[in-house]
């Protein structure tokens, strides 16, 4: 008999689902005096890696694309366009995790910020080719060193707060011989 998800990767996605609405949130509040300088992180795309490399069993695909989707059009984005890119990132990082998992976090957060940067150089690529107004360059490259920086900060959170951590290797056994 197949077997549905099992409670720990429900309670994750769902928990997950949870956090990404709350960043949503604090991201649509008018917190601005009115003049933008720097662009901030994006801390749902640092989240959303954090989580895959960390617990990839709790969070499956449909989630990250359903998430980000739903921010492409609550934040007035090319529909998807946002929500595919993320999802192919976080892919490729789930793809890599098993070989990820036993590298020092400075290896990590280099991976990471390549990844980050190949997604937004994709992202921008193909707006250009589809005719859809970007933003300037610097303060694309702006948002990248923001992200980039607020990785580990986003990581420490979620272990302290979420108690997202690493997989053991008997955990990453007992995926295996589950799926």
């Amino acid at each position: 008999m197949i077997e549905g998800p099992g409670r720990p990767a429900l309670v994750g996605t769902i928990l997950f689902g949870l956090c990404m609405g709350l960043l949503l949130f604090l991201r649509l509040l008018p917190l601005s005096t009115g003049l933008t300088g720097w662009p901030g992180p994006d801390l749902g795309l640092c989240l959303t890696l954090a989580w895959v490399l960390r617990r990839p069993d709790q969070l499956p695909a449909p989630a990250i694309a359903l998430v980000f989707l739903v921010e492409d059009l609550v934040l007035l984005r090319p529909v998807g366009l946002w929500a595919v890119a993320v999802l192919l990132g976080s892919e490729a990082a789930r793809l890599r995790e098993h070989r990820w998992r036993g590298q020092p976090f400075m290896v990590e957060w280099l991976r990471v910020a390549l990844l980050i940067g190949a997604m937004m150089l994709g992202y921008r690529i193909v707006s250009l080719l589809f005719l859809v107004p970007v933003p300037a360059l610097g303060q694309v490259i702006l948002q990248f060193l923001a992200t980039t920086m607020a990785y580990p900060l986003v990581v420490v959170v979620a272990r302290l707060l979420l108690g997202l951590r690493r997989i053991t290797p008997s955990e990453a056994e007992m995926m295996r011989y589950k799926g």
